[in-house]
């Protein structure tokens, strides 16, 4: 397969040959949404916690008389009907993390890129390069690359600059290649990927 290559500018700058194994994948929806839920599963820290009325101090003696004063009959001070009493079913801390192996995710990361590029979502920068660390900078080259919606940019190093310059803008977001995932993939609306990022994905996966 072969995709057109641009630069910063929008303006073409060839084209390169990728891997029809890593970039033409079928796209297998039910795997890429198991492990979307799985990632965004165990990124959650599952550390609330509220007390059931069995552990809130206090309400041991009965409020008032059970009978003649007009009011609903009570046994405790610390009943969930109660401001300060116990919650009914109170959140514990529990594990949300869902296991899913290296093979899934995998086979879920190529599906989705291949997708994006099916749906021509998919934009080919010859490299990220800024003269300086500027926002404008950033958004020029959205501009110039004809972007809607939400855009990640993928390069194949870290770079200090490009984070500085592409953080100020609420649609673009910046990812180093092999921080890449799922998540990131399908929650974009348009992936902006370098040839050297390219290269980095088709050899992982021949490892």
């Amino acid at each position: 397969m072969k995709l057109k290559v641009v630069n910063m500018a929008g303006k073409a700058a060839g084209t390169i040959e990728v891997s029809d194994a890593v970039f033409g994948c079928e796209y297998n929806e039910a795997l890429i949404h198991q492990v979307v839920v799985a990632q965004l599963a165990n990124k959650r820290q599952g550390t609330m916690s509220a007390l059931t009325r069995s552990e809130v101090r206090g309400g041991g003696a009965k409020p008032y008389r059970q009978k003649g004063t007009g009011r609903a009959r009570q046994g405790s001070l610390v009943a969930p009907q109660h401001t300060g009493g116990g919650v009914v079913f109170a959140k514990k801390p529990r594990d949300f993390s869902q296991k899913i192996n290296k093979t899934m995710k995998k086979a879920a990361f190529y599906s989705a890129l291949s997708e994006k590029i099916r749906q021509e979502q998919v934009v080919v920068l010859d490299k990220f390069a800024l003269a300086e660390p500027k926002t404008k900078l950033v958004a020029e080259a959205v501009e110039a690359l004809k972007l809607s919606g939400k855009v990640l940019f993928v390069v194949d190093e870290y770079d200090e600059a490009a984070v500085r310059a592409s953080r100020n803008i609420p649609t673009v977001s910046l990812e180093e290649v092999r921080l890449l995932n799922v998540y990131d993939i399908v929650a974009s609306r348009n992936v902006v990927i370098t040839k050297g990022a390219i290269k980095k994905i088709e050899e992982a996966a021949e490892k």
